[in-house]
């Protein structure tokens, strides 16, 4: 009975070690966490839509769920606990949480996409650029565009910024923080695939999409 008693002793302990002291000694965020980590967290989370409390850097049930929406949503495995790949596509580097991840700061797709906000959006609000950014991943999930992101920005006629050359400039470091924003999965849009500015729109089509939002002077369409 006593070896019974010290199996489950030690079995209970074990299991502890795993769940609670592991994650601790990794520096990733779970349930019932606390913190800088925690906070920036839930920054992200707050500014993109899934997480509606308070900032306090308390990882508590509200955080639990946003994190496992986000993490639903961006094809991580969904357990409510910011690990590495989570924080990743947070785009917050575990080994300094003040600081945002610069691992994929050269991908080509990255590199375009903030050529084309800072084209597209230089000047608008920081929302507004990352709306833009946001229009041009959900026409590459919908079937009626290009099934990437050159191709949709490439498109005959979808850009005037590669008409007249402007996709060339090199991005702001402000536009290549909200194309990277919009690739973590803040759509501030809502699923909008088109915008356009009243005061400079030449077409009268444009004006016949349903309207969603105004940010900045885009109107963001479906």
């Amino acid at each position: 009975m006593k070896k019974i008693s010290k199996c489950i002793f030690i079995f209970v302990t074990i299991i502890t070690f795993l769940v609670i002291l592991v994650p601790i000694c990794f520096g990733l965020s779970k349930y019932g966490s606390n913190g800088n980590e925690v906070i920036q967290i839930q920054k992200k989370l707050k500014e993109w839509g899934y997480y509606k409390g308070n900032v306090d850097g308390i990882f508590g049930s509200k955080t639990f769920d946003a994190v496992k929406r986000f993490q639903k949503k961006n094809g991580l495995t969904v357990d409510g606990i910011a690990g590495t790949e989570t924080l990743k596509a947070l785009g917050i580097n575990a080994s300094n949480n003040n600081s945002p991840s610069t691992n994929n700061v050269n991908n080509t797709d990255l590199n375009l996409l903030s050529k084309l906000v800072h084209a597209e959006a230089r000047g608008e609000p920081y929302k507004g650029m990352v709306a833009v950014a946001a229009t041009v991943l959900n026409r590459v999930a919908d079937s009626r565009f290009p099934n990437s992101i050159a191709g949709v920005i490439y498109q005959s006629g979808a850009y005037t910024c590669v008409d007249d050359g402007q996709i060339n400039l090199e991005a702001s470091s402000q536009s290549r923080k909200a194309a990277q924003d919009a690739i973590n999965g803040w759509d501030p849009t809502s699923g909008c695939i088109y915008y356009f500015n009243p005061d400079t729109a030449t077409s009268g089509w444009i004006w016949t999409r349903p309207q969603v939002m105004t940010i900045g002077k885009h109107i963001f369409c479906k």
